[in-house]
């Protein structure tokens, strides 16, 4: 018999740690990317409506789009980032539907993360108005967006693009080398010899065997249903002999 509270642990590797700290970096780098973009929101629109004036394009609407989408777009990799997070608490405990699940979601985010990273090296915002004649280029745009906004928001977004990348990148490849596999294996229950001594459960009576009664404590057993015969009647003792001086007694006569 196998004792399952006797089956030790499984030790977790340093790479599984080690991922799910970068995982947990990834998702405070989003956080940071968030509050970057909310702190800039209004900057981005004016520069924007700047950039459209005078022109056929309602400014207007296209400011309000492009920010809607630059908001949005830092939230659902917010929220994507909180599910690795999350994830990456399961893999810590050996999870391998979690690992499955983190290569999955990750690697959505790897095209996220990457294809930002290459519009942002490609000129950032571009609507095609420089194709069409009917708004600015998307040069006019970046320059507009330059002016209005700090000097470091850029380099810093850029900065935080490049290591959500890499630290992405690195715990997804951390989960799948095969060192952490034999963690993520379930175990499998071993036999293991007896104890000299141990207690273990009786084993059941084999049918149409009389149980052996207890040492003490327990009831006598019942008698056979036979009557029960009177004791024979005790034998005259020498002081059962009458008394001689009762009235009405004859001594024996003597020789």
């Amino acid at each position: 018999m196998v004792d399952s509270q006797s089956t030790p642990a499984r030790q977790r590797p340093s790479i599984v740690s080690i991922s799910s700290y970068l995982l947990f970096l990834f998702l405070a780098l989003q956080v940071i990317s968030l509050i970057i973009t909310l702190s800039t929101f209004s900057k981005t629109r004016d520069a924007l409506r700047a950039a459209y004036e005078g022109s056929a394009t309602d400014g207007e609407q296209v400011a309000d789009v492009f920010a809607v989408i630059g908001i949005g777009g830092s939230i659902v990799l917010l929220l994507l980032a909180v599910v690795l997070g999350v994830l990456a608490l399961f893999n810590n405990q050996g999870r391998n539907g979690a690992r499955i699940t983190t290569w999955i979601v990750g690697g959505i985010m790897v095209c996220c993360v990457g294809g930002g990273l290459l519009s942002n090296a490609a000129g950032g915002f571009n609507t095609g108005g420089g194709t069409t004649g009917d708004g600015p280029s998307p040069e006019e745009i970046q320059r507009r967006l330059e002016e209005a906004l700090p000097s470091w928001v850029t380099p810093v977004s850029l900065l935080l693009g490049v290591l959500s990348l890499i630290a992405l990148i690195a715990a997804l490849v951390l989960l799948a080398l095969p060192k952490a596999n034999p963690f993520f294996r379930k175990p499998t229950a071993g036999w293991e010899p007896p104890t000299p001594g141990a207690s273990y459960p009786g084993n059941p009576q084999a049918p149409g065997q009389p149980g052996y009664p207890q040492a003490s404590g327990e009831p006598g057993y019942p008698s056979s249903g036979e009557p029960s015969y009177p004791p024979p009647p005790a034998a005259n003792r020498p002081d059962d002999t009458p008394p001689t001086d009762r009235p009405g007694s004859t001594p024996p006569p003597t020789s």
